[in-house]
């Protein structure tokens, strides 16, 4: 029987430390996940018409709309306003949990991270 066929050479220094790094990796997500959560991003539309804001955790913390908009014969606008500006800070939300978490995770696609 040939030596070596059939099992891994085992690494343990490699593999301790590649332990270490996703741990390390898993600490600086967690802070930097708990960090994003409390910041604020805001968004408009029908320019500035609606604007509202949302936290880092994709919760609505603001609406704001302009008096002149609200017209009790066209409440679709105003309704498709309100989506359209809620839809576009929800994406940057989203677009700025993954650049700062690509910071760390140096761009791998880590699945059900966020």
């Amino acid at each position: 029987m040939a030596k070596g066929r059939g099992k891994m050479p085992m690494m343990p220094g490699n593999m301790n430390n590649m332990l270490k790094q996703v741990q390390k990796m898993q600490k600086q997500m967690e802070k930097m996940q708990a960090e994003l959560e409390e910041k604020e991003v805001e968004a408009s539309a029908g320019g500035g018409a609606v604007s509202v804001k949302v936290n880092g955790k994709k919760e609505l913390l603001d609406v704001k709309i302009q008096p002149e908009v609200v017209d009790p014969d066209d409440i679709e606008m105003l309704q498709d306003l309100i989506i359209a500006a809620v839809n576009e800070a929800m994406r940057k939300a989203e677009d700025m949990m993954n650049a700062e978490m690509g910071k760390i995770t140096g761009g791998i696609n880590v699945p059900g991270l966020f």
